[in-house]
């Protein structure tokens, strides 16, 4: 487990519109942009092999980046015949972006501040007031508006954290979205967040619409 003090002061950054990435949660990859080989090619040699997922500012045209990302490790990775590689991201922690880095990298690297999310590197989380029997049902009538379909056995033994986790990331909802839910300061908030989103989607929300 990477300990707080092991967590460098500049990481790489992918930024990857809708993908997200939360704490103790995994992010399957494939990537195959030379630039983003390359980012792999040097995480993978460093104690870390931290690579940071961040959200692009929808709303901005300068290519902004969102203040608050994700850092995962390298957990598994295979490469395809054709020089592609499946990757697998564990996430570590959430930090801050202080200030973008300048250099001769084809990828983006930033200075970072992790602190302020110290329960990242922690256990996993409980949710205490989280009416399990309530959400389920709203999920059930969401999946089924969407005409998708999951493992109910699987989603009932999943613990709090997983369970809100999963779906925070496995979800259709835009990027605005995503961040409002990587953002939540823990795991009640999130669920609160995405208890909203699912109701507001069910009430036929506009994709052009996001949570404020």
């Amino acid at each position: 487990m990477i300990k707080a003090a092991d967590l460098p002061d500049t990481i790489a950054v992918f930024p990857l519109p809708g993908a997200l990435l939360l704490p103790r949660a995994r992010l399957p990859l494939h990537i195959f942009e030379p630039r983003y080989l390359q980012m792999l090619e040097d995480a993978l040699k460093t104690p870390e092999r931290l690579i940071g997922m961040v959200q692009p500012c929808a709303r901005k045209q300068d290519e902004a980046l969102h203040a608050i990302g994700c850092a995962g490790r390298v957990t598994q990775f295979s490469e395809t015949e054709d020089g592609r590689y499946m990757v697998t991201l564990s996430g570590v922690s959430r930090f801050r972006i202080r200030a973008e880095v300048n250099g001769f990298t084809p990828y983006r690297r930033c200075q970072v501040n992790w602190a302020g999310f110290d329960r990242d590197l922690g256990r996993c989380e409980a949710d205490t007031e989280f009416e399990r029997a309530r959400f389920m049902v709203l999920l059930e009538r969401f999946l089924t508006s969407q005409n998708l379909s999951t493992d109910w056995d699987t989603l009932q033994e999943a613990e709090d954290e997983l369970l809100i986790n999963s779906l925070s990331m496995l979800l259709d909802f835009p990027p605005e979205d995503k961040q409002a839910l990587l953002e939540a300061p823990c795991l009640a908030t999130r669920r609160e967040t995405l208890t909203t989103l699912i109701e507001f989607a069910l009430c036929g929300g506009s994709d052009e619409e996001t949570l404020q």
